[in-house]
């Protein structure tokens, strides 16, 4: 067996300028497939370490899926708003430990503002169950005071004490700028690698103090009211978002969640983090199945290269096969040379290409990162890494084995008198 695979690497060494396209092609198939399912896995993990320790997710009635993502994602926006005297109730059922109220709509250069509470920095967690880190300077003290998420700080060059603008909506217009209330940038989190770092969060005070003399999403014709009287002014918030809602305990989750779906006063529901999530990759389902069968469709393009590339060397290997017949070597050898070759193939392209992914993600992972937001884990193949791995292995084995049956069917004779 050891000599037949040192015969299988000198003949694919001798034809090694025709197989390194080969080998180029399953490395680059193999490349894309397991960088898909890193991608997929990654963004799994990046969307479900983005909250944890939270029980219920409350907002108005909507869609358990939009609720989650314009909450905890900043993606999309709330049908409606939640009155404060609401949060207030359910802040005051027995079972309820904490509550964190967020308020939506402005942005700062296109990154969200978060209007919330301290209990944001108390009770807000992510990952394994880690806790908000305040990098540098303070938490949020006074009406126009900011805390900046890590990527909002670092690619905007903002520093402690910088004064920022925050904008009305998307910040489209120029007009929508809360220019005549500036804030102060007085604490940077650490990184967290979720939405939170390209957030900017404020007081739900100074979400009310900047909406002062604005209705309707427009500044009131007429009225205008200075940061300092802004400040002094009654700053209860009337309204918010949604809330994020922590129980005393897990026990109660579906008593709390019923009262909420319950609630008299306005129509609000409660989601759980994690079936809400669930539903959101059911949703995304058809589009991670439609990239991995375009990755699958590429290795079995590259696999049938292989196939095209042994088959047509076989008519000029016609004379070295029967020579091998001639000696002594049986056709079930001359199948087993031709297999173990297109394994060695196969096997090298696969590992050329497992490496490459790995030394992409390594490399790429904060450029990825900022650019996406997308953090990609540069660790050791998993197990469905590997299983794609090995099936990319067998499958080129398999493949091998059309041309070996070929060449398992050549008869001496033919070898030997080859037409002309």
């Amino acid at each position: 067996m050891n000599a037949l695979l040192r015969l299988a690497a000198r003949s694919a060494w001798n034809r090694r300028f025709v197989l390194a396209l080969v080998v180029s092609s399953i490395a680059l198939s193999t490349f894309l497939l397991l960088g898909i399912e890193r991608i997929r896995s990654d963004v799994r993990d990046d969307f479900a370490e983005s909250v944890s320790g939270t029980d219920l997710i409350v907002g108005a009635r909507t869609g358990g899926v939009q609720l989650l993502l314009y909450s905890v994602f900043r993606i999309g926006s709330a049908t409606n708003n939640v009155r404060w005297t609401s949060v207030q109730a359910i802040a005051r059922q027995r079972a309820v430990s904490w509550v964190i109220p967020i308020s939506l709509g402005d942005s700062h250069r296109g990154f969200a503002v978060v209007g919330t509470t301290e209990a944001y920095f108390d009770h807000f967690h992510y990952g394994d169950d880690r806790p908000l880190v305040v990098e540098s300077g303070k938490r949020f003290a006074g009406v126009y005071d900011t805390v900046l998420g890590s990527e909002v700080a670092s690619r905007l060059g903002y520093r402690l004490g910088d004064r920022i603008v925050l904008s009305h909506g998307d910040g489209a217009f120029a007009a929508n700028d809360h220019a005549d209330k500036p804030f102060t940038v007085v604490g940077i989190l650490a990184a967290t690698g979720t939405p939170v770092d390209r957030s900017v969060h404020i007081s739900l005070e100074a979400m009310e103090a900047i909406h002062l003399d604005w209705a309707v999403g427009a500044p009131i014709p007429g009225l205008s009211i200075s940061a300092e009287d802004a400040s002094k002014a009654d700053l209860t918030p009337k309204r918010i978002t949604a809330a994020l809602v922590g129980l005393r305990s897990r026990s109660a989750v579906f008593s709390v969640q019923r009262f909420v779906d319950d609630f008299q006063p306005e129509p609000l529901m409660a989601v759980l983090p994690g079936v809400a999530l669930d539903e959101l990759w059911e949703v995304l389902g058809t589009g991670e199945r439609g990239l991995l069968a375009m990755s699958v469709l590429v290795s079995l393009v590259s696999l049938a290269g292989l196939v095209a590339v042994i088959m047509a060397g076989l008519d000029e290997r016609r004379r070295e096969l029967a020579i091998l017949r001639a000696v002594g070597a049986g056709p079930r050898q001359l199948l087993l040379l031709l297999a173990a070759e297109g394994g060695l193939v196969t096997m090298t392209g696969a590992a050329i290409g497992a490496i490459a992914s790995l030394a992409a993600v390594a490399s790429l992972a904060g450029v990825v990162r900022s650019q996406v937001g997308i953090d990609l884990h540069s660790h050791w193949p998993g197990a469905d890494e590997w299983s794609l791995l090995c099936a990319v292995v067998v499958a080129g084995w398999l493949a091998s084995l059309v041309p070996g049956v070929r060449a398992y069917r050549l008869s001496l004779a033919d070898g030997l008198s080859p037409r002309i």
